[in-house]
Parts: C-alpha cells; sequence; structure tokens
C-alpha cells in the first residue's frame, strides 16, 4: 500500500509530466502550420489608381497565376518592366497547400497594402512577392529580416560552428542537381547534433536564381544575422530572394529530413 504522501507525490508528478507533454505538443502543432510571418509595403514604388493600366496588368497576372502550374511546381513567375510577381512555396508545400497560402497572402496583402505597386508577404510555406520594376533573377538584399528564440544555448562558439555547418551543408544540397520543374529545386532540409540534441535545418532559395546566386545569397544572410543567429534555440532569416532556418524540434515532416555531420 501506498502512504497518502506518496500518491500524492505521485500525481503530481504526473500531473507535471501531461503539462511538459501538452506544451511540447502545442509548440509543434503551432510551428508546423502556415504561420503568417512578416510582410512589406514597398513605399518608394508608390501606389497605383483603381481602373489604371497598372491594376489591369495586376489583375491579368494574378489569373494567371490561378491558372498556372503553381499546385505542380510551387513556383510561379510572372510580368514585364512595369510589373513583376513571384510566388514560391516551401519545398514540401506543393499543390494544394500552395494554392491555398497563395490564396492566403494574397488577400492579406491587399488588405496591409492597399493598392501599393509594390509588396512582399511572407507566410511559413509561401513567399508572394509583387514589384512594380523587373526584378527577376536579383538578389534583393533590402527586404530582409531575422526571426530567433528568446532562450539562448549559452554556448555561442561552440553552437557557431554547429549551425555554419549545417547551412553549408543544407547549401550544397540544394544548389546540386538543381531540377527547375521540381518543387525541390534550390531547397534542402537536414539534420545535425549539437550536445545530445537534434537540429532541424532548411534552406531555400526562389527559382528566378541560379544555383550560384542562391550560394551568394545564403552566405550574405548568414553573415549579415550572425548576432540573430547564433547562440539560440532556434532562429531563420528571412528575404525575397532566400531562407535558412533551424529549430531544436522536426518544423517539418521527420521523413523529409536528412542526417548530415554530427
Amino acid at each position: 500500500m501506498y502512504s497518502s504522501s506518496s500518491v500524492s507525490k505521485r500525481l503530481l508528478l504526473i500531473h507535471v509530466l501531461a503539462i511538459q507533454l501538452l506544451l511540447i505538443s502545442s509548440e509543434l502543432s503551432l510551428n508546423t502550420t502556415n504561420a503568417y510571418l512578416n510582410h512589406k509595403c514597398l513605399v518608394s514604388q508608390g501606389k497605383y489608381k483603381p481602373g489604371s493600366d497598372y491594376e489591369k496588368l495586376f489583375r491579368k497576372i494574378i489569373q494567371m497565376f490561378y491558372k498556372g502550374s503553381i499546385e505542380k511546381t510551387g513556383y510561379d513567375l510572372l510580368g514585364s518592366d512595369t510589373l513583376s510577381a513571384i510566388l514560391q512555396c516551401r519545398g514540401d508545400s506543393y499543390g494544394p497547400k500552395c494554392r491555398d497560402c497563395f490564396v492566403t497572402s494574397l488577400a492579406v496583402l491587399r488588405r496591409k497594402c492597399p493598392w501599393s505597386k509594390g509588396r512582399i508577404i511572407w507566410y511559413d510555406e509561401c513567399l508572394l512577392a509583387i514589384s512594380a520594376t523587373y526584378a527577376t533573377g536579383k538578389i534583393d538584399y533590402d527586404n530582409i529580416f531575422c526571426m530567433s528564440n528568446a532562450k539562448k544555448l549559452g554556448d555561442k562558439l561552440g553552437f557557431g560552428d554547429v549551425w555554419n555547418n549545417l547551412m553549408d551543408n543544407l547549401t550544397t544540397l540544394a544548389i546540386s542537381r538543381v531540377n527547375y520543374t521540381e518543387p525541390t529545386a534550390l531547397y534542402s532540409v537536414g539534420e545535425t547534433r549539437f550536445k545530445g540534441d537534434t537540429v532541424y535545418g532548411m534552406v531555400q532559395c526562389t527559382k528566378d536564381l541560379s544555383p550560384e546566386a542562391c550560394e551568394e545569397c545564403l552566405v550574405f544572410n548568414s553573415l549579415h544575422f550572425q548576432d540573430c543567429l547564433n547562440d539560440k534555440r532556434g532562429a531563420r532569416f528571412v528575404g525575397p530572394s532566400c531562407t535558412f532556418r533551424f529549430e531544436f524540434y522536426p518544423f517539418i515532416a521527420v521523413r523529409n529530413f536528412k542526417e548530415l555531420n554530427k
């Protein structure tokens, strides 16, 4: 027979464990959904008027997106010298997920940046960028940002080597044997180890870039955001041209991750 105090302690332990499991489950479900990340209205590009030639061209391009092959390729690029639009879905988010993300992004962007000629929005599963200039094939160094977990690891020097090596390996995978007809072109995911924990990572570039430009974009941003990325229990840099993310939990289906250097 257990004493009343022993039973109480066991019940308390079970309660604590249940709460911990609930928190872990909540974190995973929260971070594997298509969360809104950020948006930017490109004020310098000005605004267009209802009924203008710009609006007519914009509507035409959007209709072409709807009729295009975004579900198959996870990507589309349309435009001219006066208007270009790019949709890039995450490498594992092709099919209906890509179309749904596009529809959501367009609706939210219209609300947040009404009548803006240039505007960008980022979600976990896609990027939608619209510009009044022909910007395809070029790295955007300006409209970039970094997000990181507030918790620190307490080993800035040791973890610096880990995340840098992880990004280097993922970059090599992403730019090798590129087939631009595939949703996973210029995209890779993988995992490594840090003090007994698994670190999951992902890189992706928009498919209007060459492999060389993709590598340049990732290297530039990793250097630019060193302080944001290092010693954190999860971080990412995001831009219109490339992105890198690492976490201590699998934010993409585990089966997609490749084991890299330990």
